[in-house]
């Protein structure tokens, strides 16, 4: 007969809510980049707008963007604080491994480096 580890775990601690409350941050800020992005981006070029002659915006909107630029770099860094926190708070091999905030950080950096080399062309 094999003998089962016991968890000894009573309740989650003050760090499991301030990991889970980072992480619901750091996807929140993400989905507001989102949001921006799709205002700040310029406009897609269709034929029909040119059949009517409707002028189409074919430039980033540089105020939208610095929010957006500014919003992504902060969606990182809180995931990568959630990350530190989880770090140093999990203590057993089952604990969840936080892929998800791993390529939310991941997708916040690529993209607010995207926009910087976009900006500047």
């Amino acid at each position: 007969m094999e003998n089962k580890p016991v968890n000894r775990r009573k309740s989650p601690d003050k760090w499991v809510f301030i990991v889970r409350i980072l992480t619901l941050l750091s996807w929140l800020l993400f989905i507001i980049a989102l949001c921006v992005s799709y205002y700040a981006a310029p406009e897609k070029d269709y034929g029909l707008l040119r059949y009517h002659e409707i002028e189409v915006r074919t430039y980033w909107l540089v105020e939208l963007t610095g929010y957006l630029y500014k919003v992504l770099w902060l969606s990182a860094l809180v995931s990568f604080l959630s990350l530190i926190v989880h770090k140093f708070r999990s203590r057993r091999q089952s604990d969840s491994k936080n892929f998800n905030l791993l390529l939310l950080m991941a997708v916040s950096i690529a993209w607010a480096i995207y926009i910087l080399i976009n900006l500047n062309q």
